[in-house]
């Protein structure tokens, strides 16, 4: 087996000369990136929705990207367009995966995990792209649309460079999700060592082996990630009831709130989750959370330096959906999130 992958990286090596990884705003591989897409809607101003501020391991803290998300440019555009370009969409020596519980121009299934995200890799390596923009990205063949409907709210999306063999553990995650692949290609090298990922490519569900699943994922610079996947059998809030008292943290959580459907923060349990209000980012750009669908969480006391980015709301329904958060011990990611929490409610 070990002979034979080596093989199959070198032939899939031969035919993909660029290495596949997350691209930062200039074009250029990176190990990480986050965006922070800004909402309309702003305390005080209306704003076109779609600026959005970026941050990866070279920058210190968040910048304001001269590019707009609905134009293929910037750091999403170029990752993404490694996809659409023909030679690698056409290609058997790469894998790539669009999933969406709210795929762009098809009908909603709630049965599937509220997630969204992109996988693209080769044998050598490649990226996964987990965000919260629903009807995104667009089909390969439409190269790259951002969707009107996601101008309105605060979107988050996190880009991970990874070797080939962590995708064993990203399929794994995704198992547990069960996301709704719309569109997708696993060539039968890929599927032999892959089997769950095709099986959700052929729109399969593959047995769990219990309600919620976490691992330890590597960047291809060596950053460690805690990824955390619970599926619709977990029935309970993924930051209260799991994530929180498994990593010993006081958590400040900032996620869709919808009047009538979140969830207070909670001061019951041995560690407490407590409900991001306000948001303000550098150039005095503020809003409130009811304006924003991003999903993340930083621990509440600095020495732990936490961070979580993910899938799901603290709202009741969403406590039988399947979804997840991938965490990280950063200094420079935390510092980024922890001072723009403008107000949250205390325990």
């Amino acid at each position: 087996m070990a002979l034979a992958l080596s093989i199959f990286v070198l032939l899939a090596l031969t035919v993909c000369d660029a290495a596949i990884s997350c691209q930062n705003e200039d074009g250029e591989p990176v190990d990480w990136f986050i965006i922070y897409k800004l909402p309309k809607y702003k305390i005080g101003e209306v704003g076109s929705g779609v600026d959005y501020m970026y941050l990866d391991p070279s920058i210190g803290t968040w910048q304001l990207s001269k590019y707009m998300i609905n134009t293929s440019q910037g750091a999403i555009g170029n990752t993404l367009n490694q996809i659409y370009s023909k030679a690698i969409n056409k290609s058997n020596s790469s894998v790539y995966v669009l999933y969406n519980d709210s795929p762009p121009d098809l009908k909603y299934i709630r049965a599937y995990g509220h997630t969204k995200g992109v996988l693209l890799f080769d044998a050598s390596q490649g990226f996964w792209l987990s965000h919260s923009i629903p009807h995104f990205p667009s089909f390969p063949e439409m190269g790259y649309v951002y969707p009107s409907s996601g101008k309105l709210n605060g979107q988050a999306a996190l880009c991970v460079s990874l070797h080939y063999d962590q995708f064993l553990h990203v399929t794994q995650h995704l198992v547990y999700l069960f996301p709704r692949f719309y569109n997708c290609s696993v060539p039968y090298a890929f599927a032999t060592n892959l089997p769950q990922l095709a099986q959700l490519c052929a729109g399969q569900r593959p047995e769990a082996l219990s309600d919620k699943r976490m691992d330890q994922l590597f960047s291809l610079q060596g950053e460690m990630f805690l990824t955390f996947a619970k599926s619709e059998r977990f029935v309970d809030d993924i930051y209260t009831g799991w994530v929180a008292q498994v990593l010993k943290a006081d958590l400040m959580v900032e996620t869709w709130q919808r009047q009538g459907h979140d969830l207070p923060s909670n001061c019951s349990l041995p560690y407490h989750v407590m409900n991001i209000q306000r948001i303000r980012l550098p150039k005095s750009v503020a809003f409130n959370s009811k304006h924003d669908h991003s999903k993340w969480c930083i621990s509440s006391a600095d020495p732990k330096h936490l961070t979580c980015l993910g899938d799901l709301n603290r709202a009741e329904y969403q406590m039988w959906r399947g979804g997840g958060l991938l965490c990280f011990y950063n200094t420079l990611i935390y510092k980024a999130f922890k001072q723009v929490v403008d107000w949250y409610i205390e325990c």
